[in-house]
């Protein structure tokens, strides 16, 4: 009889999404760039804020396989709130943000804090964990707010499926853009939703509001690349504070 020894490694199960973050992590940094440099230096061309929707996604989905392979939470949350801190004077200086209006570190760390919680089952707190992270949201006014925690934990169930990211996707999307006016234009070009027989004219409606199009980002998520480029981690955490800084001079030569 053979005895199984209790040495032999676990398989990890397959992420069902793009595991390349280092290559995503720059391509979210240049949406998030387009969207900040839209609302401090083209408010006149929403198209870049449109665009700049693509970059929560991707970013939270980084945070998700992040979070499958890291060997310690608790620095990785360390990581997530030092740089928040160290980012929230040049948040405040590039977007014209108070000390109240957290960056986006604070949802992220809200919501691998849940997420944790989720996966350790400890005292309860695969239920109290997540509850407290969307209170906390609101409370503390995060960025996105109790929607963006609530992205979180909707994706993390499904990571391991493609179908199951994509059906997360498309229902939270155009949930969150139920939310937002609108979109009566893109690129100067009227959108004639009154001419579209339905069901089309309900769907453009759906999808033409700003937070909707976040759903540009599915196929990057969804998608393998075939090669990743692995980013420093030193540098995965500074390319946020960076963009600001490069966008606060931007506005003051501008000014």
């Amino acid at each position: 009889m053979t005895l199984v020894s209790e040495q032999q490694p676990v398989l990890r199960r397959a992420l069902g999404g793009n595991t390349a973050t280092g290559i995503l992590k720059i391509i979210a940094l240049v949406f998030m760039m387009i969207d900040h440099s839209g609302k401090m230096l083209f408010p006149s061309v929403p198209e870049m804020r449109y665009l700049g929707r693509l970059a929560f996604p991707i970013y939270v989905w980084c945070m998700i396989v992040g979070f499958e392979y890291t060997r310690s939470v608790p620095k990785y949350l360390l990581r997530l709130l030092a740089v928040g801190l160290a980012s929230q004077p040049l948040y405040m200086a590039a977007l014209n943000h108070r000390w109240n209006e957290p960056n986006i570190f604070l949802t992220l760390f809200l919501g691998l804090c849940a997420l944790w919680g989720i996966r350790e089952k400890k005292y309860g707190s695969q239920i109290w964990a997540p509850v407290l992270a969307i209170l906390l949201s609101g409370i503390l006014k995060a960025d996105y707010g109790w929607k963006g925690v609530l992205f979180m934990l909707l994706l993390y169930p499904v990571r391991y499926s493609r179908s199951g990211i994509a059906s997360v996707m498309i229902a939270y999307f155009l949930f969150w853009g139920c939310f937002y006016s609108l979109t009566p234009s893109l690129f100067g070009w009227e959108i004639p939703y009154n001419a579209m027989p339905e069901p089309v004219q309900g769907i453009m409606k759906a999808l033409n509001r700003s937070e909707a199009y976040g759903l540009l980002s599915m196929p990057l998520i969804l998608i393998p690349f075939r090669k990743d480029w692995k980013m420093p981690l030193w540098l995965s955490y500074a390319i946020y504070p960076a963009h600001l800084a490069v966008l606060w001079l931007l506005e003051t030569v501008v000014k």
